[in-house]
């Protein structure tokens, strides 16, 4: 008897190899996703603007840093003593300008140049909603907790999904190596704030958009991971207490799917590997004197060096 209904990542007939570079950005998804790529080591970054949740807020990013164009100070704003850029997460906030700015374009020149080195994207959406900064008419993609009044909420339309969506696949093919390949995800992170029936309405006209701009590109694909969290994990227990999250079992159930249908056989043992010397890694003692304690160490510089002579960029 089957108790529920298995997602399948279907498998891909190209595989991110070990010395691959992989960019990921989205939503605090792509985070998840790309934490697990770095703890496993492989080169990779990840959301040069912060977590950023819409397709418009996305594509706009990406213009900027396949153009290398810095942030300048009319391109700021001031509120509640720091110096704020609408475009980024908060984390890159400061009390000075100079502070924010370098900042934002520190990271721009990293995120042009891995960008030019990178065969995969990871590019995960959170939702269809969008906010207007009304004293500049802007649409921006963080609101910093400023008052809701400074701003009007909306949904974008299917042509804006769209638009921003073929858009952000040519950025990318643009700047990125020859045949990169780009994996579209909508997160499993349910927006409750918005409303049950708003996220339901906003995850769905992602989902649609998606759907019809992947099939125009060769080099595009669809990771079903919201389907994954809601018609086969579902279940609470694999949430967070906020129960809107999906906990470090559901993460890593998607992770394992995402890794035996996208990574080589050598990538994988690689990965495998570099979990359990991060975990030993973490192994603490009150007693580093002990022999059994320097045994222990000497096995791992031994494990660490094998990994290390596998691929060419630094690691550990």
């Amino acid at each position: 008897m089957k108790f529920r209904t298995e997602v399948e990542i279907q498998n891909s007939d190209l595989k991110i190899d070990r010395e691959d570079h992989v960019f990921s950005l989205g939503s605090c998804f792509s985070t998840e996703m790309s934490d697990l790529l770095k703890t496993g080591q492989i080169q990779v970054q990840n959301n040069p603007f912060g977590t950023l949740f819409n397709p418009f807020s996305l594509n706009k990013a990406l213009k900027r840093l396949h153009n290398a164009a810095y942030y300048e100070e009319d391109d700021l704003i001031s509120y509640a003593g720091e110096v704020i850029s609408l475009d980024h997460h908060s984390s890159f906030n400061s009390r000075f300008l100079h502070q924010t700015l370098d900042k934002i374009n520190a990271n721009i020149e990293s995120g042009n140049q891995f960008l030019q080195k990178t065969n995969w994207v990871l590019i995960t959406y959170g939702t269809s909603f969008i906010y207007e900064f009304l004293p500049k008419k802007k649409l921006v993609s963080n609101c910093h907790k400023i008052p809701g009044k400074f701003f009007q909420k909306r949904l974008l339309t299917p042509l804006e999904l769209t638009d921003s969506i073929y858009e952000t696949v040519s950025t990318l093919k643009d700047i990125c190596k020859e045949n990169v390949q780009i994996l579209f995800t909508v997160s499993p992170v349910r927006h409750t704030k918005d409303g049950i029936i708003e996220n339901t309405l906003s995850k769905s006209r992602l989902i649609n958009a998606l759907h019809e701009i992947i099939p125009q590109f060769e080099n595009c694909r669809y990771l079903p991971a919201y389907e994954i969290l809601m018609d086969d994990l579902r279940d609470y227990r694999f949430y967070k207490d906020d129960l809107i999250h999906p906990n470090k079992q559901a993460v890593n159930y998607i992770w394992e799917k995402f890794g035996r249908a996208y990574f080589s056989p050598e990538t994988l043992d690689f990965i495998e590997e570099n979990f359990k010397i991060a975990k030993s890694l973490e192994h603490k003692t009150s007693d580093e004197k002990n022999p059994k304690y320097e045994e222990f160490l000497e096995n791992l510089k031994r494990r660490i060096a094998a990994q290390q002579s596998k691929v060419k960029h630094k690691i550990f």
